[in-house]
């Protein structure tokens, strides 16, 4: 961990405005605040510290076309074929063709990849036609996210606020547009202006019961974003990992595919690769097939599939080949009690990837002026219906460094004078047992109604339970007192633990919020399609050949 100087101080001062807030400091808002211009006043807010995230959980690589083999046409054919028909042809062409400068960005940056010899190291993942994965061993994103992180600390220009929980967009009045955010910080709500926020909170995965995810990642940019009126898109797309580490008391540790490209075997119980039953590349096949595959195995060969696993069998692989690739998963296996060079590891599915997101450009523009989103909390069109390997670190980075040519609106920087209050919160209202309670209900509801297999009656049962939990939400004096807050206050809360009191709080309504788009949204899309799969329509229709687009409560196709 990358230790960063506390902000704090017996006279705390919180900050007012910035040019630009990059809401998240993952993969995607570390490098975007990296390449805005250095002139700019720059905030890099996350709600916990810094290499937390995702990205910094990332093991597999990053994909780009280098070898002399290998082209961004492959590339781009190879990403069009996993996105199931929906991917943006433009938006692909434009990844696979900026990936190797973003590649060369990254080695002069000082993040170490792998090499044999002088050439960098490539691997063959899933679903690609050549090897153009780059790594570093097996814990790629900790290797980009921690020389980001160097950097960005030693950036004159960018503020880094830990523990600072944005609460909401920040929209003028009058003309609609971006002008910063609401923030909870050193028991503080206040509101920061800025001439551009960038969203980049990640995924959603922690609304699933089974997730790779790190607590952190509660869908919090896709929220805001909606609840402030932003267009939204194909949030029922969910990419379910098939290989997370399976035992009881251990958190679900994502095995990483490029374990199966190097020659790991899936195989059941008894030995047999049934995978190659499901698909003709059998585990190498895409992350969804895989997934179904072992969803539909266990439910025809073991009596409580929702508890059962399967097994992944690293001993195909060259043991010196396992130590020099895959060291941290040696590690985390040992740790809960597998060898991985004598036994095999126990996995099945866990949500991994979110596909939909909030609507950019190549740009990284939403529909509201002077609002961005980059990395996975964007749909940038470059996914589809299910992402292709290593693609996801790649994107937070080609589409990060498009904030170059950010021009923040200077005229909403204005010194207002905002008058402080104080606001004691209630016994009642302090209490955090009741919102924990609905969240965990609430992930186990997901993951049994919007996992990997649907149906319209499940979906319809739990968005009307998420409704209810939703208005028992609102209905708790702090809801009543939070949402009262004006931007015309800074509001110091008077209450112990404030600041994650109010973090619970908001990852809360988060969750619900995410929870009824992605059931929603999947209830709406009657077809089976990429990481979308419903049991009453379980093949892709044509007329379906288009994304669910989704803004407040309007659902259309587009």
């Amino acid at each position: 961990m990358i230790s960063v100087p506390d902000n704090s101080q017996s006279q705390f001062h919180q900050p007012t405005q910035f040019d630009v807030i990059v809401v998240g400091a993952g993969a995607a808002g570390l490098y975007a605040a990296l390449c805005l211009p250095d002139r700019l006043n720059v905030a890099l807010i996350t709600k916990d510290t810094l290499s937390i995230g995702a990205s910094d959980w990332a093991q597999g690589g990053i994909a780009a076309a280098i070898a002399p083999g290998d082209s961004p046409t492959l590339h781009v054919e190879d990403t069009l074929r996993a996105g199931a028909g929906l991917c943006d042809t433009s938006a692909v062409e434009f990844l696979a063709q900026q990936a190797p400068d973003r590649i060369r960005s990254l080695v002069e940056m000082g993040v170490t990849f792998d090499r044999r010899g002088e050439q960098l190291a490539l691997t063959l993942e899933a679903a690609h036609s050549r090897p153009r994965v780059l790594h570093a061993a097996d814990t790629t994103g900790r290797a980009v996210v921690s020389t980001l992180t160097a950097l960005v600390l030693r950036r004159a220009n960018i503020t880094v606020l830990q523990q600072a929980f944005a609460l909401s967009v920040w929209l003028n009045p009058e003309t609609g547009y971006c002008q910063g955010v609401q923030l909870m910080y050193h028991g503080q709500i206040s509101w920061i202006r800025a001439g551009a926020v960038v969203l980049a909170t990640g995924g959603g995965g922690q609304v699933f019961a089974q997730t790779t995810n790190p607590d952190v990642s509660t869908g919090d940019g896709v929220a805001i974003a909606w609840r402030a009126g932003a267009i939204l898109r194909d949030l029922e797309f969910v990419q379910f990992h098939p290989t997370a580490l399976t035992k009881p008391g251990a958190p679900h540790f994502l095995i990483s595919e490029a374990v199966r490209g190097e020659g790991a075997h899936l195989v059941d119980d008894q030995g047999h690769r049934f995978a190659f039953e499901y698909h003709p590349d059998g585990e190498l096949a895409p992350r969804d097939v895989v997934s179904r595959a072992i969803f539909s195995h266990l439910q025809k060969t073991t009596a409580d599939p929702a508890t059962s696993h399967v097994y992944l069998d690293l001993r195909p692989i060259p043991e010196d080949r396992i130590r020099h690739r895959f060291p941290n998963i040696i590690q985390v296996c040992q740790q809960w009690g597998v060898d991985v060079f004598r036994e095999m590891i126990p996995v099945a599915p866990a949500a991994h990837y979110w596909m939909g997101g909030i609507v950019t450009d190549l740009m990284t523009c939403t529909s509201i002026p002077h609002l961005y989103a980059v990395g996975e909390t964007a749909s940038t069109g470059v996914h589809g219906a299910n992402r292709l390997a290593s693609n996801s670190l790649l994107e937070c980075i080609v589409f990060g460094a498009q904030l170059r040519q950010l021009t923040p609106n200077q005229s909403v920087l204005t010194q207002d004078s905002v008058s402080m209050s104080l606001l004691t919160l209630s016994d009642e209202a302090t209490k955090t047992d009741k919102m924990l309670a609905i969240q965990k209900t609430l992930k186990r509801l997901v993951w049994q109604s919007a996992g990997i297999c649907r149906s319209a009656q499940q979906l319809e049962r739990a968005i009307a339970q998420v409704e209810g939990w939703q208005s028992e939400l609102a209905a708790l004096p702090l809801s009543q007192q939070l949402r009262q807050v004006t931007p015309q206050n800074t509001v110091q809360l008077d209450a112990p633990n404030a600041d994650y009191l109010v973090r619970t709080w908001g990852e809360t309504s988060n969750l619900l919020d995410i929870a009824y788009l992605i059931l929603k949204s999947a209830l709406f899309r009657t077809e089976s399609r990429g990481g979308h799969y419903r049991l009453d329509y379980p093949q892709p229709d044509p007329n379906w050949q288009m994304h669910t687009l989704v803004q407040e409560e309007r659902w259309w196709k587009g």
